[in-house]
């Protein structure tokens, strides 16, 4: 299985920010949402970074209540590991795994296409596993 897979499923709708966006803005997004984590992109649209919920906690907790006013630019993650469309699904968990990250932004030509998350790999694993089981029990019966 791989990404384009997930992305065709869940679509390829991305919230992002820019790098100036404050602290507060990002959190109010994030929460909002209900989602992990935003992609920080450049005005011509390149990927800059990432900031998670994680990245928000450490600094309020670092810096306080003033952490807020802060552009996210201060504790976003720079080195952005993407993926792209035709990679495995076992390749971008074991990125995640490896990085200590739950979500990977899809890139095509250089460009923003998607986002996966932890929690949409799983799914796609517990999805690949049922379909395998089912197989072998008409394998078996038939």
């Amino acid at each position: 299985m791989i990404v384009s897979h997930i992305l065709s499923g869940k679509g390829s709708n991305v919230l992002t920010s820019g790098p100036q966006a404050t602290i507060a803005d990002v959190a109010s997004t994030l929460a909002d949402n209900k989602i992990g984590a935003l992609v920080v992109v450049e005005d011509d649209g390149s990927v800059c970074g990432i900031v998670s919920e994680r990245d928000v906690v450490r600094q309020i907790a670092a810096r306080g209540p003033d952490a807020l006013n802060l552009p996210c630019s201060v504790c976003m993650t720079r080195k952005v590991v993407s993926c792209s469309e035709e990679e495995t699904i076992d390749s971008v968990m074991g990125k995640m795994s490896e990085g200590r990250f739950r979500h990977l932004p899809v890139i095509r030509d250089g460009r923003l296409a998607g986002i996966i998350s932890i929690g949409d790999v799983v799914k796609n694993k517990i999805e690949q596993a049922e379909r395998d089981a089912e197989e072998l029990k008409r394998y078996i019966a038939g």
